[in-house]
């Protein structure tokens, strides 16, 4: 299951794509990485790409399931359902991230814990982790902890059902926290906004994935993971190649272009980039991206993320014109983001970033 991206925000504050070349020679500095990793320094880690300016640079598999491999990345699934929501907007779907989430799901109409607040619950507050839904993957005791959802069949109505999250004097209130939305990080809700993109595009939602996201790019066979009612599950598990990753980070690097061809809407690229919560100190939340800082020497390097447990992550470096993918199986590591970031400051960074 999904761990918390928590540690990663608090240390933070110190494809086979033909549209990807491969370089011929290893760039100097990447043989570093290779040792470091072999050796174990950074635990289990399964893969590291490596793209600058659309050359595919450094590209090492560290186990012997190789480039063919499915990586479980966990919650980068989460990114993609984003994308989804961006192409169920572009094709009419859905009116814009304003539209309610409730006349997205018409099954469900008598709900636990009945409350008017409950329909005015919008996308854009599932994309953000800000609905006023009791939900904290982060908190044990939460009703909406993910662990709890899994006990049961229907996902949806878990979340549906949840409590107004109440908010005593020392949890700041949407109003009183930065843009307006208070930040709780939330599975069962993106699992939810999975089912409400699934209605609206009259489509099973591994299946709209396929057609209008995965096939433009070249990606094949993807691995879903369903509820117990068959429910693609939006909010984690999804099994891609490590180069499927690479150009999911790049499509959104290049505004949305794939060999010339529109895939993502250039507007929903950037929307989707901009900040819309605070998650942490240093670290924002646009539409289900981590937008993120690294330091490295004397400057201050800015990606939004696609981000998983056990570490896995794209990290796209926008000036920089960088994408970065680690995946990983460091799931019961103890703070296996802290490894992963590790990683990209001491290793991936320096040899990648030019002087």
């Amino acid at each position: 299951m999904p761990l918390s991206l928590r540690c990663c925000c608090l240390l933070l504050v110190l494809l086979c794509q033909p549209a990807l070349a491969v370089a011929a020679d290893e760039p100097a500095g990447f043989e570093a990485i290779t040792k470091a990793v072999e050796v174990g320094e950074f635990k289990s880690i399964t893969s590291i790409l490596v793209a600058r300016d659309g050359e595919l640079i450094y590209e090492h598999y560290f186990d012997k399931e190789g480039p063919e491999a499915r990586r479980n990345t966990r919650s980068v699934t989460k990114t993609i359902t984003g994308m989804l929501l961006g192409l169920a907007i572009a094709d009419g779907k859905i009116a814009s991230v304003k539209a309610p989430i409730l006349p997205l799901l018409p099954a469900r109409k008598s709900l636990l814990n009945p409350d008017k607040r409950k329909a005015a619950i919008t996308v854009e507050d599932l994309v953000t982790m800000s609905s006023l839904l009791e939900c904290h993957d982060e908190n044990q005791y939460s009703r909406g902890n993910e662990e709890r959802m899994y006990l049961v069949e229907d996902w949806v109505g878990f979340f549906l059902d949840l409590p107004i999250q109440g908010f005593p004097a020392w949890i700041p209130k949407p109003a009183d926290s930065p843009h307006g939305r208070n930040f709780r990080y939330c599975t069962a809700g993106v699992t939810t906004l999975g089912a409400a993109i699934q209605n609206a595009v009259g489509e099973r939602l591994d299946a709209y994935a396929a057609r209008r996201l995965f096939k433009p790019l070249g990606i094949e066979n993807a691995e879903w993971q369903f509820s117990p009612l068959g429910l693609p599950q939006g909010g984690g598990g999804l099994g891609l190649k490590s180069r499927d990753l690479l150009a999911l980070g790049q499509l959104y690097l290049d505004g949305g272009q794939y060999q010339g061809k529109t895939v993502m809407p250039a507007a929903w690229v950037a929307q989707s980039i901009s900040p819309k919560a605070k998650a942490d100190e240093g670290v924002d939340y646009g539409y289900l991206w981590w937008l993120m800082q690294f330091p490295l020497k004397d400057k201050v390097l800015h990606s939004y993320a696609m981000n998983g447990s056990g570490g896995n992550t794209v990290q796209v470096f926008e000036e920089q014109k960088l994408v970065v993918v680690v995946t990983t199986t460091n799931f019961n590591e103890r703070q296996p983001h802290r490894i992963t970031i590790k990683l990209l400051t001491e290793q991936i960074l320096p040899a990648a970033v030019r002087p």
